[in-house]
């Protein structure tokens, strides 16, 4: 399928060398091109440029076998890549909701069976059909809000019938969904009930079993530990990330949401792809992270619904480090994947720009979850997954506007799923 979008008002995070990411100043930097044309073939980005330069003649476009859009007063952004949901899950928790509201923290749910054990207790009971059901319905909920590429976790099986279903789920998902999805093993992510009091044996199964299975049947691309207060301890971590390492799981990491639990430092030795929560970083996380490969991720939902303290992310961004944002999607801390209402909390509670929060939800977190080459930004060459805003005067008016839904018609693939249309 051939598209080319013309009079396109501006035509945002535009790359001619595609880069890795951006960190420090240059997050506040954002390439466009006012005036725009973008022109997709087979899937991916072909040509764009100034409509003053578009030649018709050189690019084909006169065969009758290409769908032409008007995007007057329109601008066009590459999709969100959402580095760190949970959407495969069986149920909704919002009776703890009201504990929250009544003061209950989170450690204190968890410590009564809540949090993460009562949507365990659920995937247990649930069939791989059902959770596909309920999955694939989220998965398109974020595609009409613009995100065109996610990572999946496991972490709500905690035993390893019920993490291999997660897993499975995932893979369909993969296949049966036009968005490019990355799925992470994450066994380790509470301990479950049945194995109170016997942490250690609980991080044996999951390296002596879990892990050799999942590898078995090729369901992750990465592994995941929570490594944090009350969770898992930086000698569990370790174990896990090195038996994953072994078996090509390279490491995402839950770390210093609820304390300087030593979580960044172990991920950076094991080269994690990210680390992420973040709540609590000081100087020496700070120093860490910037002799590492690994791209601190902020979640600002689950911030914002646990009303938890705002990671330091002007301290990161003044130090030189890159950040992304993502919504950590899951149905106890963060249930929403909007990615453009993560864009306005950066604005708002982390004191980021519009340029920073553009920056720190395409290119940034294409990188957290390893799709950097075929996603977060328009470059010849990468996957034509984009929307079409409706009018609107500026980039600015994105996290502004955070209620509105200011997508008009979403891309995946070069494929225009109008079904997305509000």
């Amino acid at each position: 399928m051939k598209t080319l979008i013309i009079n396109i008002k501006q035509l945002v995070q535009v790359e001619k060398a595609p880069r890795t990411w951006v960190a420090g100043d240059d997050m506040s930097r954002l390439e466009s091109i006012s005036n725009a044309w973008l022109y997709t073939e087979n899937g991916k980005i072909a040509a764009f440029g100034k409509m003053e330069d578009l030649d018709r003649a050189a690019l084909h476009l006169d065969d009758g076998t290409v769908e032409e859009i008007d995007a007057t007063g329109r601008l066009v952004l590459p999709s969100f890549c959402d580095s760190h949901t949970h959407l495969v899950y069986a149920g909704s928790r919002e009776i703890e909701y009201i504990d929250k509201i009544r003061g209950l923290s989170y450690e204190e749910i968890a410590r009564r069976g809540g949090g993460i054990l009562n949507s365990a207790e659920r995937i247990r009971r649930a069939s791989e059909e059902e959770l596909y059901d309920a999955a694939y319905d989220r998965v398109m909920e974020i595609a009409s809000y613009g995100t065109g590429a996610v990572e999946i976790k496991s972490g709500y099986g905690l035993d390893t019938e019920s993490e291999l279903k997660m897993l499975r789920v995932i893979r369909r998902l993969k296949e049966e969904t036009p968005l490019l999805i990355k799925s992470t093993f994450l066994g380790a992510h509470a301990v479950p009930a049945e194995y109170k009091g016997r942490q250690t044996e609980y991080v044996d199964l999951i390296i002596n079993e879990m892990i050799p299975m999942v590898s078995a049947e090729d369901l992750a691309d990465y592994i995941d530990v929570f490594c944090d207060q009350g969770f898992f301890t930086v000698e569990d971590t370790d174990r896990i990330l090195n038996a994953g390492m072994k078996y090509g799981m390279r490491a995402k990491i839950h770390a210093n949401e609820l304390a300087c639990s030593g979580g960044i430092q172990v991920g950076v030795k094991y080269n994690a792809l990210s680390v992420d929560h973040l709540e609590h970083v000081g100087d020496d996380e700070i120093a860490c992270l910037l002799d590492s490969e690994t791209m601190p991720t902020v979640l600002p939902g689950a911030a914002f619904f646990l009303n938890m303290p705002y990671s330091p992310v002007r301290k990161m961004i003044q130090a030189g480090l890159p950040v992304a944002l993502a919504s950590d999607y899951n149905p106890g801390s963060s249930p929403s994947g909007n990615m453009k209402f993560v864009m306005s909390l950066g604005c708002i509670n982390y004191k980021m720009l519009p340029e920073e929060v553009i920056n720190a939800t395409t290119i940034n977190t294409a990188y957290a979850m390893g799709v950097e080459e075929e996603a977060g930004s328009i470059a010849v060459g990468k996957l034509a997954n984009f929307y079409i805003t409706k009018p609107i005067p500026g980039i600015e008016y994105l996290p502004y506007a955070y209620t509105a839904n200011l997508i008009e018609t979403v891309f995946l693939k070069g494929e225009q799923y109008s079904s997305l249309k509000s």
